[in-house]
């Protein structure tokens, strides 16, 4: 067996039979859900508990990830969403109407980021109306946390559905 063969079959392109896939997807998600905005979770946590300098560690980081994350959406956010639309749909036509499982497995992988970023510009939004104060990032971020988590969940169902049945028919069929 040469290195090609080797490499080649550590990242197999049956994507949903490799555990290399499947570890990714929970390290995706677990990231994912800590990660609300742009803020680490454990951040928010401290904060309320402690407050003091990690309250206003919390809210300016908050100011600054929201900032960042406006500018983006306002400047070049069109640009974005045509790229992701063609990126998705080549994705999707390549995957689900023609087979190929690799593409299959980025779709379900990449796709439902893109709910969460939506959820997180939302968030930004609803910050950048507000007085930001401990109260109010706490309780938007929170919130940013379980629908990303929400998202997740049914994610990870709709991909462990979606595997299975990959994993069966070509156990079936192949």
């Amino acid at each position: 067996m040469d290195l090609y063969s080797s490499i080649f079959e550590l990242i197999d392109m049956r994507s949903f039979s490799n555990l290399w896939y499947w570890i990714g997807l929970a390290v995706l998600w677990s990231s994912a859900s800590h990660w609300a905005m742009g803020v680490p979770y454990d951040l928010v946590v401290r904060a309320r508990r402690i407050g003091g300098q990690a309250e206003e560690d919390l809210l300016d980081i908050v100011r600054i990830n929201k900032n960042r994350l406006l500018y983006i959406v306002d400047v070049s956010g069109l640009v974005i969403l045509a790229l992701s639309c063609f990126f998705f749909s080549g994705l999707a036509i390549l995957g689900f109407f023609y087979g190929v499982e690799f593409a299959q497995a980025v779709f379900l992988l990449l796709f439902p980021l893109c709910v969460v970023m939506l959820i997180n510009i939302s968030a930004a939004r609803k910050l950048q109306r507000t007085e930001p104060g401990m109260d109010v990032v706490s309780k938007i971020l929170t919130r940013c946390r379980i629908y990303t988590q929400i998202v997740g969940i049914i994610s990870i169902l709709i991909t462990s559905l979606w595997g299975m049945y990959q994993n069966f028919s070509i156990g079936v069929l192949g």
